[in-house]
């Protein structure tokens, strides 16, 4: 019997394994933390680990990337998508119907 992944927002990986996973070199990991552009969980002793949905935000970075856009105007695009998901979730919880007492 197989244990249930972990939730995606649970760092697993070690930069190289993350690295390798998207394609990307070690320092562009390294690179697009120092600019903002992803917070992996850290350790105790201070080791990034990376999620799945690092992973995913990676290879969004990636794509960006390969369109032309540069590192600001990513940490840009980035943050307004982080911000429509929050609002969205927002929105998502308040129409939910309330039970009546």
């Amino acid at each position: 019997m197989s244990s249930p992944a972990p939730p995606s927002d649970e760092g697993v990986y070690g930069i190289t394994v993350a690295a390798q996973l998207v394609g990307m070199e070690v320092q562009s990991l390294r690179l697009y933390e120092s600019r903002g552009l992803l917070k992996p969980d850290r350790t105790e002793g201070g080791t990034r680990r990376y999620s799945e949905d690092d992973l995913a935000r990676l290879r969004r970075i990636a794509g960006l990337i390969a369109e032309g856009v540069n590192l600001t105007g990513i940490r840009m695009l980035l943050e307004l998508q982080d911000e429509n998901h929050r609002l969205r979730g927002q929105i998502r919880r308040q129409a939910v119907p309330r039970r009546r007492r």
